[in-house]
């Protein structure tokens, strides 16, 4: 039985993950900015009683991810890093155009995507040394520089950025034997995907576990489709 922290826990793919991984027998630390807010959960927590802890969990904020670093105790055996913002959408003005930008909302989709997956990682290292677990940043192909698509400038360079935050990440504890993955999701039927995506939560959420489950030191830094087939940076 391996113990697993979520953020962004409530909703779309981080509780289509958390579903799965209850479901299997697993424990899920469960990471919500507001878990008063956090009803998507009572389900789960109805069938799976303690295996499931709702944690207050603010990934834009350090005094709330180190008050939820001290309230855990446990070892974590694969820390997912989901919590995300997409930021303007298209049509509001400004947006995230290179041409019109919302600057503060720059900041914001910056301050969760790219420094939120870090702050994160790094307040629970102990709890992930203690397992000898994995870390997995859910990031988008949005990000790969190999692409030349415009708009959704903020959203994509937040993940461009984290890609390259996780890759010195996963240098910093190829020592320790801890294994870091970049997982684009796909486009899912979520929030933020849009009724007209191509996959379904449950289907992404099955591709994030296998992957998890093949996590080792040989595939520490890749960037892996949630098939498992590795996407160019």
């Amino acid at each position: 039985m391996s113990t697993w922290l979520i953020t962004g826990a409530n909703r779309g793919i981080g509780l289509g993950l958390a579903s799965l991984v209850l479901k299997r027998g697993d424990n899920v630390l469960a990471g919500v900015r507001e878990p008063g807010r956090a009803g998507s959960l009572a389900a789960q927590k109805d069938l799976h009683g303690d295996r499931l802890t709702v944690l207050g969990l603010d990934v834009s904020d350090k005094a709330s991810v180190a008050a939820a670093a001290a309230a855990v105790t446990r070892p974590i055996d694969v820390l997912v890093n989901n919590a995300g913002i997409y930021g303007p959408r298209a049509g509001q003005s400004p947006g995230q155009d290179a041409l019109d930008m919302d600057f503060d909302a720059f900041a914001e989709v910056l301050g969760v995507n790219t420094l939120g997956p870090l702050r994160v990682s790094q307040a629970f290292m102990p709890q992930v040394e203690a397992a000898r677990g994995k870390i997995i940043t859910i990031t988008s192909r949005m990000g790969s520089l190999a692409g030349s698509h415009t708009g959704a400038i903020a959203y994509r360079a937040s993940k461009a950025a984290v890609n390259k935050v996780m890759l010195g990440l996963a240098d910093a504890l190829r020592p320790r034997g801890i294994p870091v993955l970049l997982v684009h999701p796909g486009w899912v039927r979520t929030d933020m995907g849009g009724g007209e995506a191509d996959i379904s939560v449950g289907d992404s959420a099955a591709g994030i576990a296998a992957l998890a489950g093949q996590l080792d030191m040989s595939l520490s830094g890749q960037f892996r489709n949630h098939d498992g087939t590795p996407i160019a940076w």
